[in-house]
């Protein structure tokens, strides 16, 4: 049984650039089907992450998607957590900060990512397993 989110996570991780537009974020996590992207500098420090919130505050406030950057819209210094961090730990940081996602990250660099989906699965086995 999975203990720590390293276990859980999702380590095929969807980034994008501060210098890319929404709209090319928007697409990527439209053909991954996914809710968030991790932003990354020089392919590996993470330094944002922009979700379906942070894309519908910018069509919210009319911007256009091919011309304004990530950098503008995305939530800058995300809440992360390390993979040996337990998936209780976890949620609970989802739980108090409203999180739907929450980067995993070792030495600065994204190794995956924790959302309430996998989250809520998890505690959905973990029930049927008890039973």
């Amino acid at each position: 049984m999975a203990k720590t989110v390293a276990d859980l996570m999702v380590q095929d991780v969807l980034t994008v650039e501060p210098s890319d537009t929404i709209g090319e974020a928007a697409e990527k996590m439209h053909a991954a089907n996914v809710g968030a992207v991790v932003v990354v500098e020089d392919m590996v420090r993470v330094v944002g992450i922009v979700t379906e919130r942070d894309l519908l505050r910018a069509v919210a406030q009319r911007a256009r998607a091919a011309e304004a950057r990530v950098r503008q819209w995305m939530t800058v210094d995300p809440v992360t957590i390390e993979p040996e961090t337990t998936i209780a730990d976890a949620a609970r940081i989802m739980f108090d900060h409203n999180f739907r996602h929450l980067p995993v990250v070792k030495d600065g660099r994204p190794l995956g990512i924790v959302s309430l989906r996998l989250l809520a699965r998890w505690a959905f086995e973990s029930v049927q397993r008890d039973q």
